[in-house]
C-alpha cells in the first residue's frame, strides 16, 4: 500500500512541478516587463501596469483561477444570447464593428483547465515579481547611473554592466521566498479540477478511507523546498562580493 501511495503521489507531484516550472519560466521575464512598465515615464503604460498589479495583488489567486477559467465561457454565452432589446443596444448594433465584436465574443469558450491554471499563476506571480524587481532597481543609488554616463556608457550599458548584478543580489531573498510560496500555491490548481499531489492525496480519502496519504504529501513539499532553499543559499554566497 505504501509503495502504491508513493507512486500515485509522485505522479501528482510531477504535475505540481510542471505547473511550478512553467509559471517560473514565464512569470520571471513578464514580471520584469511589468516592472519597467510601472517605472515608465509614459503615463498610460505606467497607469496600466500599476492597475494590473493592484488588481492581481488585491484579489485571491483562487478567485483569479475561477475568473480566468469560467470568464471567457460566460462572456461567450452572453454574446451568443445577446438581443438588442433597448434603445442603447439597438443604436450600438447600428455600427458594424459592434456586431463584429459580438460575433467574435460569441466564439469564446472556457480555457482548457491546465491552460487556465498557467495563465492565472503566471499573471499572479509576474505582478508580485514585478514589485520585487522594481524595489531592487530603485534601491540602486542614482549616482551609479550618473557615474556610468560620465564614463561614456549608455543607460542600457550601465544597467546591464553595473546595476543588474547588484539588483540580483538584493532581490534574491524576497524572490526565493515568493518562489517557495509558488511551490505550495500549486495546490490551488485543484480549485478548477486540475490534479496535482494534493488532489491525489485526497483521492485516497474517497477511495480507501485513508487520511495519511494526504499528510504524506507534506514530505514531498518539504524535500523540494529544502532543495530550493539550499540552491538559493548558494546563489547568495556567490553574490556575496557585492557589499551594500
Amino acid at each position: 500500500m505504501f509503495w502504491s501511495v508513493t507512486m500515485s503521489l509522485l505522479e501528482g507531484f510531477g504535475k505540481t512541478l510542471e505547473i511550478f516550472l512553467l509559471t517560473l519560466v514565464l512569470a520571471l521575464p513578464l514580471g520584469l516587463i511589468i516592472a519597467f512598465g510601472s517605472m515608465s515615464k509614459f503615463s498610460p503604460v505606467k497607469g496600466i501596469s500599476k492597475c494590473l498589479v493592484w488588481v492581481i495583488r488585491g484579489t485571491p489567486l483562487m478567485l483569479q483561477l475561477i475568473v480566468i477559467f469560467y470568464g471567457p465561457g460566460l462572456i461567450g454565452s452572453w454574446a451568443e444570447s445577446f438581443v438588442a432589446d433597448n434603445a442603447l443596444e439597438q443604436w450600438l448594433c447600428s455600427f458594424g464593428w459592434f456586431n463584429s465584436l459580438i460575433d467574435w465574443l460569441a466564439t469564446w469558450e472556457c480555457f482548457d483547465r491546465f491552460v487556465a491554471v498557467i495563465i492565472s499563476f503566471v499573471l499572479n506571480y509576474a505582478c508580485y515579481f514585478s514589485e520585487i524587481y522594481r524595489g531592487g532597481i530603485e534601491s540602486i543609488p542614482k549616482g551609479q547611473y550618473e557615474a556610468g554616463q560620465v564614463l561614456g556608457m549608455t543607460k542600457t550599458q550601465v544597467f546591464f554592466k553595473v546595476v543588474l548584478l547588484q539588483v540580483i543580489k538584493r532581490i534574491i531573498p524576497p524572490m526565493s521566498n515568493e518562489i517557495i510560496t509558488l511551490v505550495k500555491d500549486t495546490s490551488l490548481a485543484r480549485t478548477i479540477s486540475v490534479y496535482e499531489i494534493i488532489w491525489n492525496g485526497q483521492a485516497f480519502i474517497k477511495s480507501d478511507g485513508l487520511l495519511w496519504p494526504l499528510f504524506y504529501t507534506g514530505a514531498f513539499y518539504l524535500i523540494f523546498n529544502g532543495l530550493l532553499t539550499v540552491i538559493f543559499g548558494k546563489i547568495e554566497k556567490k553574490l556575496d562580493y557585492f557589499k551594500s
